[in-house]
């Protein structure tokens, strides 16, 4: 594919660029402050789609981009590549993690019992009119419990095994400085299950969403029930050189376990950063979807893992906003000429120079 630089115009580049940077704003850190503490859940997002956790820095993004997430995650991804990697933080287990949700969707008694923690499940969708009017809306205070759950709360997964519900998944040994990442090598098809949870991860969460409903609504063989889904905070441990382990402070995570009734029971497997439930449940159901038999496109790997790549798709599409002259007009001129020989056969005299039926083809394809 050929493009044409765009030259002669840097004015107007300038300006452009200008007139966008007019329409935002001044960004000062109290703007940024003010977006972190409003809309965690749309940082959440942000830092998931980036593959870093850093709210301070994805509240800049969003305040740079005017709220675009696409520009936002692409920012966020360009300053990761500029930082250095000190060290790789030792494996998250999912019975230590600092719980604030959790729930099952196949079992009402579970060891450690449903914690619903924050959520708007079983709320009313009201619009909150009266803000626009002047009346602040105050949450009310919530009651503290007389038993506060525990802070950590054991697998499901390992409890459904002990009991013989479930199987272990075939194992992929690797060692753990040999795991693959996906943010620093190429992704190859066959994809490994690593880099598979990697990219679901860190995937668009529309992208995600669209193609995981799709796997549960009947294009594909597996209808999904919420075998665990957990959100809280990960302790992030590193190893000092001196061999002593210590926390770097903590993490919000999501994760999602979804087990399928189809023939025998298998889970699917999701986590990423931040509290995203509905972009884990769908890349839960796409990662089970993906071991079945007889693959449509929603459950093809290489057609899910590409496809829900946020900077890559989104760049893809927008590049098609620069100039394209060269190709378009060879196109055109093409079509002119299959139309003038059409004309000129039609007519009965040949044009001159007129095109031969396999030319004809090759100019029309």
């Amino acid at each position: 594919m050929a493009y044409v630089a765009t030259r002669g115009g840097e004015r107007a580049i300038e300006q452009s660029e200008r007139l966008y940077r007019e329409d935002l704003g001044r960004i000062d850190k109290a703007r940024v402050d003010a977006i972190a503490e409003s809309l965690p859940y749309l940082l959440d997002r942000v830092m998931g789609e980036a593959s870093l956790y850093a709210p301070e820095l994805a509240a800049l993004a969003l305040a740079q981009s005017g709220g675009d997430l696409y520009e936002a995650v692409l920012l966020l991804r360009a300053y990761r590549t500029t930082q250095p990697r000190i060290t790789i933080a030792e494996p998250v287990r999912q019975d230590e993690l600092f719980t604030v949700r959790r729930i099952s969707a196949a079992f009402k008694d579970i060891p450690g019992g449903q914690i619903l923690g924050p959520t708007l499940d079983y709320s009313h969708r009201l619009l909150n009119v009266g803000v626009l009017s002047g009346e602040d809306f105050v949450p009310e205070a919530v009651e503290l419990a007389n038993t506060p759950a525990p802070a950590t709360q054991p697998s499901l997964a390992d409890w459904q095994k002990a009991q013989g519900l479930i199987a272990d998944p075939p194992a992929e040994h690797v060692l753990l400085d040999e795991i693959p990442d996906v943010t620093r090598e190429p992704l190859l098809f066959p994809a490994s299950r690593a880099h598979k949870l990697q990219s679901l991860a860190r995937a668009d969460t529309g992208g995600t969403l669209a193609l995981g409903y799709a796997t549960m609504r009947g294009y594909g063989n597996t209808h999904p029930t919420v075998n665990e889904l957990r959100l809280g905070e990960a302790e992030v441990r590193i190893r000092h050189p001196r061999g002593t382990l210590f926390s770097t402070g903590r993490v919000r995570v999501s994760q999602a376990e979804i087990i399928s009734k189809a023939k025998n029971l298998q889970l699917g497997f999701s986590a990423t950063f931040g509290w995203n439930e509905v972009k884990v449940i769908a890349a839960a159901s796409l990662d089970l979807a993906s071991s079945q038999e007889k693959p449509h496109p929603a459950s093809n790997e290489e057609f899910v893992l590409y496809h829900t790549e946020p900077v890559e798709s989104s760049g893809f599409c927008i590049h098609f906003k620069l100039p394209h002259y060269v190709t378009f007009q060879s196109s055109l001129d093409a079509l002119r000429k299959v139309k003038a020989d059409q004309a000129a056969n039609k007519a009965g005299a040949p044009a001159a120079g007129a095109a031969k039926p396999a030319e004809l083809e090759k100019a029309i394809s």
